[in-house]
């Protein structure tokens, strides 16, 4: 299993992650996930907003309104 604070090995490229409620499970290390909306690479350290349905990664409250169809506040 991956220990998130394990630097011993700087992570590069892109990471594989299952989505879990509440937390992510890295399968493939990385450094990074990418936005499903934007494409912008977020590092898994600053991971904060996915779905689990959908298995995919948002970099911020704004891309998940706009995956799921609703107008930004």
């Amino acid at each position: 299993m991956l220990n998130r604070s394990d630097r011993s090995h700087p992570m590069t490229g892109e990471a594989e992650v299952k989505y879990l409620d509440g937390d992510f499970r890295v399968v493939k290390p990385g450094a990074f996930v990418r936005c499903a909306v934007t494409g912008i690479p977020i590092p898994l350290d600053e991971l904060k907003y996915w779905s689990v349905e959908l298995q995919e990664a948002y970099c911020s409250p704004e891309a998940v309104l706009k995956r799921h169809g609703r107008p930004e506040a």
